[in-house]
């Protein structure tokens, strides 16, 4: 059986690959969007295009919260365009949004369900579990897993220390991770090692379908913008990746680790705060292991975090993805 999950998203080029790896392969319950990449209307405007594309109207989207726990919210155009979605000409969307707003939506799936049947899948800020746990605290208790994109076990991409994600609503990530709730941490220094190249985008554009065409586009768009914003010469598939551990484990090694969030540091403000001092460090062959000679120090382990992806199976599941869509 698939596992059950809900999506919460602020799509967002590598929100839609992340999209269309979970719409195939995963049980999909909703999907519900966030502000974060682009504002919430053009994030829920995006999530519906790309159902729409891939022939999954039957999956509903619940818009969520359209700005932080704290301040206004910060977007990034310079990676996902106007839009958020810039690249693909993508028609207007003829699926509507519900009317249920996200954090109801999550709440109420999760007391409807059995205890510890669903995933919560996080590519986006994490206002809107956050809210949804301050909201009805007995959830935590029925979240089998929350699997988020953000943070970093090393450097930041948004300041010198902290990721877009967990940047944009700190105080919503500190809950997430100190909630109790078993979380998977796909952080920058794991999602690094996803870059999409334009070899790869090449295969993608071989592949026949209307689907295959529009994210070749997407990609193409964002590939070219990372290599004008960051001097890389491909495009990092951040969102995916968190996806991608559901569906295989296999793709990626974590590691036991405590992480929280740094809230009120001058220049550190977002920042994942990841404790490994109990793994193996420099030795290739036992690196990432944990180190029985040395106890966990701090506080015990809240998460797991993702440090080593095997690129290839990744990207022969984004393929074979892409060749199933319509």
């Amino acid at each position: 059986m698939k596992r059950k999950i809900i999506l919460d998203c602020d799509p967002g080029h590598d929100d839609a690959i992340a999209i269309m790896l979970a719409a195939q392969h995963l049980d999909v319950l909703g999907i519900s969007t966030v502000g974060g990449n682009c504002s919430l209307e053009n994030v829920t405007i995006n999530a519906l295009k790309i159902l729409e594309l891939i022939g999954r109207p039957d999956i509903p989207v619940y818009p969520g919260h359209s700005r932080p726990t704290v301040g206004e919210l910060v977007t990034a155009p310079q990676f996902h365009g106007k839009s958020g979605l810039d690249g693909p000409d993508l028609p207007a969307p003829k699926i509507k949004p519900r009317e249920k707003h996200g954090v109801d939506f999550i709440t109420d799936t999760l007391r409807s369900a059995a205890a510890g049947g669903i995933t919560l899948a996080a590519t986006g800020p994490l206002t809107n579990i956050a809210a949804a746990l301050n909201r009805a605290p007995d959830i935590a208790g029925r979240i089998r897993e929350i699997c988020v994109m953000g943070g970093s076990v090393t450097f930041g991409n948004w300041t010198p220390q902290a990721e877009f994600n967990i940047f944009v609503d700190p105080e919503a990530a500190y809950r997430v991770f100190n909630s109790g709730v078993p979380v998977k941490m796909c952080g920058l220094n794991l999602t690094r090692q996803c870059v999409i190249t334009e070899a790869e985008l090449n295969l993608i554009r071989k592949i026949p379908t209307r689907t295959a065409r529009a994210a070749a586009d997407m990609l193409g768009f964002y590939v070219e913008a990372e290599r004008k914003n960051l001097g890389i010469p491909g495009g990092d598939l951040h969102d995916p990746c968190a996806v991608a551990w559901l569906i295989d484990p296999s793709l990626i090694t974590g590691a036991a680790m405590h992480i929280t969030v740094e809230l009120k540091g001058e220049f550190t403000r977002g920042m994942t705060v990841c404790d490994y001092r109990h793994l193996h460090a420099g030795d290739p062959e036992r690196d990432l292991c944990h180190n029985p000679a040395i106890s966990f120090r701090g506080k015990e382990p809240n998460a797991e975090a993702g440090l080593r992806l095997n690129r290839d199976g990744f990207m022969k599941l984004l393929l074979d993805t892409l060749a199933r869509y319509p």
